[in-house]
């Protein structure tokens, strides 16, 4: 069993990344990341710090914009649009969640597509089912760059993803799809999950239910990403995945923590960067 050691690579894109950008900078273009923060959630507060810190890392300049809770989305929409006319922004990302009277989707629409270094774009979620040219939500890319780090091919196996969310279960599904896997996405409503688990290659979870994925779930032999980050009462740290006894029949697993979180940082710089050099065209 090889454990998928996110943290490591996450600190190898992170410096490829660094040399990238001081060659772009050469070229008098600085990528430039702006992050909205609207009211005062605790863990988007860390987020949004360990987003800044990285950037700061990598040569990237990083502006934060905070709202209070009560920001009208008319503000948003307007800080927004003044962000896409910035030729000092590359980048632009809402740190979610939105305040309940904001609607997330009319917020994150107003991004200009070629500075939505999230993804969540109609136009880039659009390319990205076409197998074109597009920025990538972060967790999935992230995810897709771990199985390549390791070597782990996925054309024609099957794969199960759980968990069929905007950010990472139907973007990943079609990141795997154009890579030619056959691809099942389950979620709250499929019937028996077992019926997918025991036959997949490769099973990848992000639902945010702590040990989900049991050993009796899994073959022999299969790959395992765990996407979930969960806070027990005794206050440890637990995945999506029962790791202890899953990972005694897996090839493969990722870790938590340690395994597809640090990733996504990574490629939100990688975005940001990927999001400079298109402005130069």
């Amino acid at each position: 069993m090889t454990i998928l050691d996110g943290k490591e690579l996450s600190q190898k894109v992170k410096k490829e990344v660094k040399q990238e950008v001081e060659q772009i900078k050469k070229k008098g273009i600085i990528p430039g990341l702006a992050v909205i923060l609207v009211g005062s959630d605790p863990a988007s507060k860390i987020y949004v710090t360990s987003k800044e810190k990285a950037c700061i890392e990598a040569g990237i300049y990083s502006e934060k914009v905070t709202m209070n809770e009560d920001a009208t989305q008319e503000r948003i929409l307007n800080k927004i649009d003044k962000l896409n006319k910035d030729e000092n922004i590359h980048g632009i990302l809402v740190q979610l969640p939105l305040p309940s009277h904001m609607d997330k989707n009319v917020v994150l629409q107003a991004i200009n597509p070629k500075k939505d270094v999230d993804g969540f774009h109609a136009l880039n979620v659009g390319n990205l089912c076409l197998g074109n040219n597009s920025l990538i939500p972060c967790t999935p890319l992230g995810i897709m760059r771990i199985l390549e780090e390791y070597e782990i091919e996925v054309e024609g196996k099957d794969v199960c993803v759980i968990g069929a969310s905007n950010i990472v279960g139907k973007p990943l599904a079609s990141l795997l799809t154009n890579k030619e896997a056959t691809v099942t996405l389950c979620h709250i409503k499929t019937k028996d999950l077992t019926v997918y688990t025991k036959n997949a290659d490769i099973i990848i979870v992000a639902t945010g239910v702590p040990n989900l994925l049991k050993e009796d779930m899994v073959k022999d032999g299969v790959i395992v990403i765990d996407v979930g980050i969960n806070r027990l009462e005794n206050g440890k740290i637990v995945g999506d995945v029962d790791f202890e006894n899953v990972s005694k029949k897996c090839s493969y697993i990722t870790p938590v923590p340690g395994g597809v979180g640090p990733m996504t940082i990574a490629m939100l710089l990688q975005n940001t960067l990927q999001a400079a050099k298109m402005s130069e065209v």
